[in-house]
């Protein structure tokens, strides 16, 4: 099995407002960068689709070390995600889960592979990081002055 080493972020212009999401995938010395964005989200959902579409990039069957900014995403894969699929997607307080279409799309994604989650300080001298953080900016930058 490939060990592919995964860096992932998400942005947003206003929060709601036009959003980025970015990823670096990289394996031995091949290293790849891919980002998209939406017209009007959340940060929160930009997250999870960088974590998302890098997963479902990956042409088969990996081990996946997925390096995020995103506490909520994190403990949302390793820890949340078990209640919440017990309780039929609700929460503790008996409401749905939000963003529930994607955290099912990521659920998806992570069967498909091993999973490792590591969270790392954004914004900070984590280069590859700050490099996701550029792109997802850039694509919310980008989707933003194409709405207008």
């Amino acid at each position: 099995m490939k060990k592919i080493q995964v860096i992932t972020d998400g942005a947003c212009s206003g929060n709601p407002g036009p959003g980025g999401w970015a990823a670096i995938l990289r394996y031995n010395k091949h290293e790849k960068e891919i980002w998209g964005s939406a017209p009007h989200t959340t940060n929160n959902r930009m997250e999870l689709m960088a974590a998302i579409e890098a997963l479902r990039s990956l042409t088969e069957p990996c081990e996946a070390v997925v390096v995020t900014d995103s506490e909520y995403l994190k403990n949302g894969i390793t820890t949340w995600i078990h209640s919440w699929k017990n309780k039929g997607w609700l929460t503790a307080a008996k409401k749905p889960v939000l963003n529930q279409d994607l955290w099912k799309d990521l659920d998806e994604q992570v069967t498909r592979h091993k999973t490792t989650w590591v969270w790392t300080k954004g914004h900070a001298s984590n280069r590859d990081n700050n490099r996701c953080d550029e792109l997802a900016t850039r694509a919310a930058r980008e989707q933003s002055s194409s709405a207008a």
